[in-house]
């Protein structure tokens, strides 16, 4: 309701200033009467016309007649009017005498508009690097050689090959794949492309990891993976990296020429290993793993609407302004702005929608329009009529369960009158088919069997909704993450499981009923919890915002972490930007700065959370509607390299302030040695610290700037300075630091002797043991989270194998957490530099200003509620999590008894009171026993059977 969607169309110019720009906007003909077009595929069909799919990377064709993909939003189809034989030679026209509803339109033209707007965010993401120029890739010369994007696509269900992979060249399936890493990134030599993509080897050992999934056979294929550094530095991603090695996954570190194979089938790889052996090897296919360039239209986009570009092209912003374009009321997300995988780029729109609601919170609500539903239809009466819609999720369900099978198994089922397979049951297309098919065949309740419902029920319950039906008459079978996903080695079973959870389900939606959402107000102000440089920058936005806020900082002043550095990666100097945020913090009128103060507990639900809080010895009450935490972490204490016994080894933020304090330290060194991925990437800690690589190559570039003449060396398992961060590895290098690269299995030993301290390491490259002299060692130690027990048993939240608290869903939600009204920014939730940290606290509170930006919001109808059965006993009382329930006296037939009663607001409908009730006395909404024992019923009567 409150999106315009403009499709095929450019920004030509911008005028005027931040709050009130107009901008002038060209939309090119598409031919086709959106009004009209039902997506029915009859022009597609019929149109003689066919042209590379530059979806599918040019790999196969599609007509000239198309859509893009089958989830396109919205799902109306196009003339491409390059390509059209009427619109290019004056004939044809079959599309237009084919289609039902005469949607076909050749007389639309180019309109011109202008469109009133406060902000832009821009988001025209980024372009992959084309190798065909390099000539000893071999790329468009020889078949078997394909770039990661060609790749993905022929692994993908909508690709091709319908996700059944074989090689360009003969049509046979590999069995030997190589990925090469680092192709058009970091490389100055023959391209301007310095920086690295962040997301490429991810990707490889992801395509490496499922491409066994859409082989015949069962035989597992020999996969290499040739790298320079492997960067695995997000979230999960150093455990997916070693997960890849236990599956046979081979990374050798080597780069690659490559050369026809016989017969033009085939790729033969030559390369170097560490050891200095050349080494031929013969590949059924060769994948290069492209890196992001910047969009072909960025810089004409630049200079239409006047803003900087650095010198690879991306959007120019600082650390401290992260989404912030050099014109004010332009803001930047996503790859536009630099290579950065989904969960960064996700959390940066979020970020950029808080900067633009920042600006313009003043009209906040003066142009929303509120989304309205058909009246409601009581079905209480009427016998239950199912309808069944099986998802393929691509080849996500439909590689492990045989769809088809249950498809028609479904059909079987007592009460339902229409099953139907869908590829991808949540795309905007099926969400029109089965509000359709409601209609059509008269369907009262339906069952989804697809994913979680924990991400995608509600997309389901909002068709209902759409349809004029009651939200709570859809039921799921998750056949996806709790079955396709855990069974993928036994297709047959997991498609008999399939056969029981849709039975399962069946069972139940006969029995579900209308439930009714409760509205309750919303505490219209927030908590952030940690006085950091996250938690600050979160709270002075949402007083920006025009919300009250309570900032929570357990430590006597404000800062945090913040105050033992130096610089951000850009050089700027970051004391005086803190100072200056606490400054207006303290002094901003609707921030409540409490420091030296812990949280006790919690009670509430979203929208209306209430906490006891201690500061300075006292016990205070405050209610808010919104939580963000950003508690921080902190920098490992090491226990090897003779840390703590030699005053001359330290970490990097006790290197920092010997920086800060001995000025003459630089001058007076002749050696210093870094040494990373202390306490980072071992078994007890498996993840990669993220900031520990680019915080050494600043501090020996400093040195060396300082003192030109000092030996620096940095000793690393793999250098991931990802993203822009690589023209810093780039310019160490130049300066004369030498990167020395050890093996977890070969780590360095630090030691004294006479003539004094010194540091051996095992040179893999001139494979060798070498020895180097250290006036200071500096140990870039592992950063850990702080102790949150206490947090985690008042709000009821997780946090992953590492102690960082986890988000609700990484990709889709990945500051939200879990609980409902919780959200997470800075380190606490994952080791990340400032400019990262900032961007994740006001994307936080973009999206905690959803709940508080209300008065009042609707509860989960999925709530506890008391029957006659009920005795009062009280067993309920003791086992709430929530402390939802109490006992209270209530008058029956003139005498006094005891009964539970039920506070909805805090009720989760976790059910545990259901389960602990001896007399059917508390049930839960659209989980009553009654239901569940019909689940189970359907199951045991067909074992029985």
């Amino acid at each position: 309701m409150n999106i315009s969607l403009y499709t095929l169309s450019e920004v030509l110019a911008i005028s005027g200033e931040a709050g009130d720009f107009e901008v002038q906007v060209k939309q090119h003909p598409r031919y086709v009467d959106m009004g009209k077009c039902i997506a029915c595929g009859l022009c597609m069909e019929k149109c003689p016309k066919k042209v590379d799919d530059e979806f599918n990377v040019s790999i196969s064709q599609r007509k000239a007649a198309y859509i893009k993909y089958g989830q396109t939003v919205p799902l109306k189809y196009a003339i491409d009017a390059e390509n059209c034989i009427y619109l290019t030679k004056g004939k044809c026209r079959a599309c237009e005498k084919f289609c039902p509803t005469n949607a076909i339109d050749f007389e639309d033209t180019e309109r011109l508009m202008r469109i009133r707007v406060g902000a832009l965010i821009l988001t025209p993401g980024s372009a992959g690097f084309n190798p065909s120029a390099t000539e000893f890739y071999g790329y468009g010369q020889i078949p078997d050689i394909v770039t990661s994007l060609e790749y993905e696509r022929l692994l993908s269900a909508s690709g091709p090959n319908m996700g059944h992979l074989i090689k360009p060249s003969d049509g046979r399936e590999p069995r030997k794949i190589a990925w090469l890493q680092c192709i058009g990134s970091r490389n100055t030599n023959r391209y301007d492309r310095g920086y690295c993509s962040s997301v490429c080897c991810m990707y490889a050992i992801k395509q490496a990891v499922v491409t066994a999934e859409h082989l015949s056979g069962g035989e597992k294929p020999e996969e290499t993976i040739f790298y320079t550094d492997i960067r695995t530095h997000g979230k999960e991603f150093e455990r997916y990296y070693e997960s890849a090695k236990e599956k046979g996954v081979r990374f050798v570190k080597a780069r690659v020429h490559t050369m026809p194979g016989k017969n033009n089938v085939g790729v033969n790889l030559s390369y170097v290993t560490e050891d200095g052996r050349h080494v031929l090897e013969e590949v059924d296919m060769a994948v290069l793993s492209i890196g992001l360039e910047p969009p072909k239209d960025g810089v004409q986009l630049a200079s239409r609407l006047d803003f900087k570009l650095n010198h690879y092209q991306f959007v120019e912003t600082d650390s401290f302004s992260p989404v912030t374009s050099s014109r004010d009321g332009i803001y930047i997300a996503g790859t536009f702005h630099f290579p950065k995988d989904i969960p960064q780029a996700v959390t940066e729109a979020s970020c950029a929608a808080d900067e633009a609601a920042k600006l313009l919170a003043p009209a906040r609500g003066s142009l929303t329009r509120e989304k309205t539903y058909p009246a409601e239809r009581d079905v209480s009466d009427e016998p239950p009529r199912v309808g069944v819609f099986v998802c393929s999720c691509g080849i996500n369900i439909a590689n492990v369960v045989d769809v088809k099978e249950l498809t028609a198994f479904a059909k079987t089922l007592p009460r339902v009158v229409y099953v139907e397979n869908n590829l991808f049951t949540c795309s905007t297309d099926t969400q029109n088919l089965i509000a359709e098919k409601i209609s059509e065949h008269h369907l009262n309740r339906i069952v989804v069997a697809a994913c979680t419902p924990r991400t995608h029920e509600p997309l389901f319950q909002d068709t209902m909704r759409e349809a004029g039906f009651n939200p709570y008459l859809v039921e799921m079978a998750n056949i996806r993450n709790q079955n396709a996903w855990v069974h993928q080695g036994d297709p047959k079973k997991a498609t008999e499981k399939a056969k029981d959870q849709v039975r399962m389900a069946v069972a139940k939606a006969v029995l579900n009923t209308s439930l009714t959402r409760l509205r309750v107000p919303v505490v219209q102000k927030a908590l952030v919890v940690g006085g950091g440089l996250s938690g600050m920058t979160a709270a002075l936005d949402f007083a920006e915002r025009g919300f009250e806020t309570i900032l929570v900082e357990a430590q006597e002043r404000l800062g945090g972490n913040a105050w033992l550095l130096n610089r951000t990666w850009r050089g700027e100097d970051i004391r005086p930007v803190l100072e200056n945020l606490i400054e207006t913090v303290e002094k901003h009128p609707r921030i409540q700065v409490c420091k030296n103060t812990r949280l006790l507990t919690c009670s509430g639900s979203v929208g209306n959370f209430a906490s006891d809080i201690n500061v300075d010895g006292e016990t205070r009450q405050i209610s808010y509607g919104a939580v963000v935490f950003a508690t921080g972490a902190r920098e490992y204490q090491p226990s090897e390299y003779l840390f703590g016994e030699d005053p001359r080894v330290a970490t990097q933020l006790q290197f920092d302030r010997k920086l800060r304090e001995d000025k003459t330290l630089a001058a007076s060194a002749k050696d210093v040695v870094f040494i990373q991925c202390v306490g980072s990437r071992e078994p007890e800690r498996p993840y990669c610290s993220r900031i520990c690589c680019t915080h050494s190559i600043l501090s020996a570039i400093q040195l060396k700037e300082t003192n030109p003449a000092l030996n620096v060396y940095i000793l690393n398992r793999d250098v991931r300075t990802y993203g822009l961060w690589e023209d810093l590895y780039r310019k160490a290098r130049e300066l004369g630091v030498v990167f020395i690269r050890y093996y977890r299995e070969k780590k360095p030993r630090v030691f004294t002797e006479k003539e004094g301290l010194f540091v051996e390491v095992w040179d893999s490259v001139i494979r060798h043991l070498i020895r180097l002299p250290a006036d200071h060692v500096v140990l870039a130690s592992a950063v850990i989270p702080n102790e949150n027990a206490s947090l985690m048993e008042a709000f009821k939240y997780s946090v992953d194998e590492d102690g960082f608290l986890n988000e609700a869903h990484p990709k889709l939600r990945p500051v939200d957490m879990a609980v409902d009204g919780l959200f997470v920014a800075g380190l606490c939730h994952y080791p990340k530099p400032i400019d990262e940290g900032m961007v994740q606290a006001k994307a936080a509170v973009s999206r905690a200003g959803v709940i508080l930006s209300q008065k009042s919001m609707h509860l989960d109808a999925v709530k506890s509620y008391v029957t006659e059965k009920c005795d009062g006993c009280a067993l309920c009382l003791d086992v709430c999590p929530y402390k939802a329930l109490s006992l209270v006296t209530v008058s029956n037939n003139g005498r006094e008894e005891k009964q539970i009663k039920v506070d909805v607001a805090l009720c989760k409908g976790c059910g545990i009171c259901q389960a602990t009730c001896p007399k059917e006395g508390i049930l839960v909404h659209g989980f009553t026993l009654e239901q569940l024992k019909a689940q189970v019923s359907a199951v045991l009567e067909e074992s029985e059977q």
